[in-house]
């Protein structure tokens, strides 16, 4: 991020500078790093005039304000920036979420692997056209992705009841634990949302 000042008129504070710094800095959470900006500052007679202009992928996002006192001003215009930072960051999102019109005619082509045939069901004369698709005979497995999980296992022995509390706690499906015997058991919910216990051997 690079803020270029400029005053007109007037003597840019330190107080002011990292007034627009810190604004600018929570711009970077919407557009990301990678903009300018240039800030000026205007002192006539009783206005003082703060403009505040970013640009983001060769877009100019322009925010002005102007009061009493050149705080005010330049917070008001630090706000209208971040309003219209808001609008461009959801007009960007919405247009590259629609679809390619390449992309679009791809899908719609058929491919290599899947092929399709009409074939018509019934008598001769009320035929109905049925597209059948072949698919490869061979099934590529992936390997399974296995994360190691210390949240899932109690470390102390446990009654019944802290063991479901503590599940519930965590919001772990599956919660490993030792009753006070030793025994290992495993609370479990299934997908109506009981919980089953599986008492090991």
């Amino acid at each position: 991020m690079i803020i270029e000042f400029t005053g007109r008129q007037y003597e840019v504070t330190p107080a002011i500078r990292t007034q627009v710094e810190h604004g600018l800095n929570k711009l970077i959470k919407i557009l990301g790093e990678n903009f300018k900006s240039n800030v000026i500052l205007t002192a006539e007679k009783y206005r003082q005039i703060a403009e505040i202009t970013i640009k983001v992928r060769n877009h100019a996002i322009v925010g002005a304000a102007e009061n009493g006192d050149m705080t005010s001003a330049v917070g008001e215009a630090l706000t209208r920036i971040e309003r219209q930072a808001l609008k461009y960051k959801g007009r960007w999102r919405a247009r590259k979420r629609q679809p390619k019109r390449q992309f679009a005619a791809e899908v719609e082509s058929p491919t290599a692997t899947s092929k399709k045939k009409k074939v018509a069901i019934g008598a001769a004369s009320a035929a109905v056209a049925v597209v059948v698709h072949s698919f490869p005979a061979s099934f590529r497995t992936t390997e399974a992705h296995v994360v190691a999980s210390r949240d899932s296992v109690a470390i102390r022995p446990m009654t019944l009841e802290e063991a479901v509390k503590e599940a519930e706690f965590r919001d772990r499906e599956v919660f490993v634990f030792r009753d006070d015997k030793g025994r290992v058991k495993v609370l479990h919910r299934k997908k109506d949302g009981k919980l089953e216990l599986i008492e090991a051997p």
